[in-house]
């Protein structure tokens, strides 16, 4: 008797609960469905009264970006025809021969430079080939770039037949194998003679550089390659560098956990990296013992368009006290998305869930009447807009064309203490007064033997004139656009169970996703409107 009023009990109990909850549970579900019943009532009325007839696909996808318009720009909806689009941009790969192509003034399409490695390197494409037929048929000059890009696709395994002119006038048909083709993030200061990259961008004393161009799943590999080394093939520390230039620049972001990998082989084992903040999202990122790097000057090139990731390491770095961080105050792109995915296979949601947190504090991104933001540089260096074409252009060359650039050199009879004085002479691109003043801040880094303050530099120096790089063998007017998207600016995105990780490029699926916040302005392009394309 008593247990039967003990159960009695605890279930009125229950149930009391139960009803305290139940009308706001019960009303929410009211106004979901009474939403829901108007999308319904207005959709079927639209089709079934409006003056003519509408597309009913676009309708429904008019709707969805009403509600996302409310948001961020880094929010996004992805439709299932575009998923596999959207993958393949995160993670820096796509399937294809490897081909960077650009189209010409009258209709041509020609070959800005196949990736090194790639099926259409190994079979003999070459920078400035003319592509003439792509599995014999002929390409009308009227063929827009897509198109010809879409017939060279197709899935891994299979072949391809391109017919190229070359520079001498032959014309020849070659074939080659589709197949995963990972996009190199990870560049140097020139090509060598065996197209290797030289990464010195001075040989005495020997400073370093390297440029990332975006942030996927190949670029700490890359650059672990690059400085700690591969087996049988040393890195750039074990060789005598001595300074080290990391060019961020024109750099939109990508992965999180590349990120923080890269910033972790500069910092001590528990050093605060990042932090993360949102609603529902909180989350401290530190640094751990593995893979250290020796502690050598390091200076980090930004400018207005390194966002998200570029903004991450430089900003970490310089509040850490690691690096000294020279150009112009970046984007200002700090926010985390997670990718979740829809019921029925719906498509996928990008939302952001939370800000990005330097370890001084500083909120990385730029919201609304915002006056800070970003990665404010310790020296500051400004480059107008014509300036940062041509050192964008000369990336481009640089990458394609088989050439040396002259580097200063100490005479043969110099002493050996002539390292102590070393020669600052044009070492760099045209006018790129940011890099050569990284590269004279860095050779009085070392004089003063790695001081954690900036030398006693002018912040905005004028630049040393520069000699140009002879005409290249092919000279495009845009970064060239390779077989996949990697070239857009890129929000971060953290992955559904642990929060904020990977920072993620979306295609351009409703609205260009990187575009600058409601308030502040769009940096300027850096581009001409038309750069060229990449085939998969």
């Amino acid at each position: 008797m008593k247990r039967e009023r003990i159960a009695w009990i605890v279930s009125v109990v229950l149930l009391a609960v139960l009803a305290l909850r139940l009308p706001g549970t019960m009303a929410a579900r009211d106004d979901d469905y009474v939403f829901v019943r108007t999308i319904i009532d207005l959709h079927r009325q639209i089709m079934a009264n409006y003056v003519v007839d509408v597309d009913d696909e676009k309708l429904k996808q008019k709707a969805i970006e009403g509600m996302m318009s409310e948001l961020d720009p880094f929010s996004v909806y992805v439709p299932p025809a575009q998923q596999t689009e959207f993958d393949t941009m995160l993670e820096g790969t796509f399937k294809g021969v490897g081909i960077e192509l650009a189209q010409l003034p009258d209709g041509r399409v020609q070959v800005i430079s196949p990736i090194e490695g790639s099926p259409a390197f190994t079979a003999g494409v070459m920078a400035g080939d003319i592509l003439t037929k792509v599995n014999g048929e002929t390409l009308d000059l009227s063929m827009r770039l897509p198109e010809v890009i879409n017939k060279i696709k197709g899935q891994a395994g299979t072949t391809v037949k391109l017919t190229v002119k070359h520079a001498t006038g032959e014309e020849v048909e070659l074939t080659m194998e589709r197949k995963e083709i990972s996009v190199p993030t990870v560049k140097g200061f020139q090509r060598n003679g065996d197209d290797s990259w030289d990464y010195y961008v001075v040989d005495n004393p020997k400073i370093a550089y390297i440029r990332i161009t975006q942030f996927t799943e190949n670029t700490y590999p890359g650059i672990h390659d690059v400085l700690v080394g591969s087996p049988g093939k040393p890195g750039l520390a074990d060789t005598g560098m001595q300074g080290l230039i990391l060019d961020l620049r024109f750099n939109p972001g990508g992965m999180l956990d590349q990120a923080r990998k890269i910033i972790n082989m500069f910092v001590p084992d528990g050093t605060l990296i990042l932090q993360t903040k949102g609603r529902k999202v909180a989350e401290t990122l530190k640094a751990d013992a593995t893979d250290k790097l020796p502690n050598f000057p390091l200076i980090i090139l930004v400018n207005e368009h390194s966002a998200s990731a570029s903004e991450i390491v430089s900003g970490s770095l310089m509040d850490n006290k690691r690096a000294l961080v020279v150009g112009t105050r970046t984007y200002g792109k700090g926010s985390v998305q997670q990718l979740i995915n829809l019921d029925d296979n719906n498509g996928e949601l990008k939302l952001t869930m939370a800000y990005y947190y330097l370890p001084s504090g500083r909120l990385v991104h730029r919201t609304k009447d915002a006056t800070d933001w970003g990665v404010d540089p310790q020296i500051v260096v400004p480059m107008d807009d014509i300036a940062q074409r041509a050192i964008v252009e000369e990336h481009v060359n640089q990458e394609i064309v088989r050439r040396p650039l002259v580097k200063p050199t100490t005479p043969a009879n110099a002493p050996a203490a002539a390292a102590t004085a070393p020669t600052t002479a044009p070492t760099t691109q045209p006018n790129d007064v940011q890099l050569q003043q990284a590269v004279n801040t860095m050779v009085g880094m070392i004089i003063l033997g790695h001081a954690t303050t900036a030398p006693a530099i002018p912040p905005q120096a004028a630049a040393i004139p520069l000699p140009v790089s002879p005409a290249p063998d092919v000279a495009p007017t845009a970064p060239g656009n390779i077989e996949s998207p990697v070239t857009r600016p890129s929000p971060d995105i953290a992955p559904p169970p642990t929060g904020p990780t990977p920072e993620m490029t979306p295609p351009a699926i409703t609205a260009p996703p990187d575009a600058a916040p409601p308030t502040p302005a769009q940096p300027p392009a850096v581009s001409p409107a038309q750069p060229p394309a990449t085939q998969p």
